[in-house]
């Protein structure tokens, strides 16, 4: 069959958007590798599925480029905001948008031509409850400057979940620490029976970080908007910043503000590359 697709991405996070609030698309594992392919397919970090919810608007369902279900992306969620309101789906500029972390509400800011250039996203709180996250960790308290075994090297981790796991570690220089070696070690490593997310983060001012990333079912990506807002989490809790941060990765910037009422708002821009058809 052939599926109308429109690619965007989110700081250099690119999904593979397909609207089914008409009709009921499903596609296979394979067929999400398919897409996902950045030799053979379109070439992607996954694919978001745009459908019609109950408990709000619209509804993401989300797919890593292995084709496993994924809980929930910062990036994607901006992205999906845009969509609607571009493409003409809704003129509601706080759209309501159902994710596995719940339903939450995007504040969507236009430019000259009545296009969506940035959205601001109020994440909900962040989850540290072990068995929430979930994590394999005896007790209840938070997972906050923990030890973490990497072939006999030790790690200090925080743990926290923003609907989908995070394994945050503090290094001294990201750019040059072995992510791609550590980080898919950490994403299966026992402690996380869900596999996890794994950041990377250096301090680079004041309540400024800088993050790569480590994606469950992507690999290494240029940016995680639900990673930076665990970052900014484990960043409070560890004295490392205030509530209020500018987090950089490699596809762009994130600023994250962790409320006093205990909500994160993360915002950062949302971009529409192109759109096609593709024989599936």
């Amino acid at each position: 069959m052939k599926l109308k697709f429109t690619k965007m991405e989110g700081i250099g996070n690119d999904y593979v958007y397909i609207d089914a609030t008409k009709e009921d698309i499903r596609l296979t594992p394979e067929q999400i590798q398919k897409l996902s392919d950045r030799n053979f397919g379109i070439g992607s970090d996954g694919v978001i599925f745009i459908r019609n919810s109950k408990s709000g608007e619209f509804q993401m369902d989300m797919y890593n480029s292995d084709g496993s279900s994924s809980e929930m992306c910062g990036n994607g969620v901006r992205s999906v905001g845009k969509y609607v309101f571009d493409h003409g789906l809704t003129k509601n500029t706080r759209p309501t948008i159902e994710t596995g972390k719940g339903v939450l509400t995007l504040d969507l800011s236009t430019d000259g031509n009545g296009k969506v250039q940035m959205v601001s996203v109020d994440m909900g709180e962040p989850i540290l409850q072990p068995s929430l996250i979930p994590i394999v960790w005896p007790g209840t308290d938070p997972v906050i400057n923990q030890t973490i075994e990497v072939d006999g090297q030790k790690y200090q981790f925080t743990s926290v979940s923003m609907g989908n796991p995070h394994c945050v570690i503090f290094v001294e220089d990201s750019d040059k620490f072995p992510v791609h070696e550590v980080g898919s070690k950490i994403e299966h490593h026992p402690f996380f029976p869900k596999r996890v997310n794994v950041e990377f983060v250096t301090i680079r001012g004041k309540d400024h970080l800088y993050q790569r990333t480590w994606e469950r079912g992507a690999g290494e990506t240029l940016a995680c908007g639900t990673g930076a807002c665990a970052v900014a989490v484990a960043a409070h809790l560890t004295g490392r910043a205030g509530r209020k941060v500018r987090i950089d990765l490699r596809g762009g910037t994130l600023h994250i503000e962790w409320n006093e009422s205990g909500n994160i708002i993360m915002t950062g821009p949302a971009k529409e590359v192109f759109t096609g058809e593709i024989e599936i």
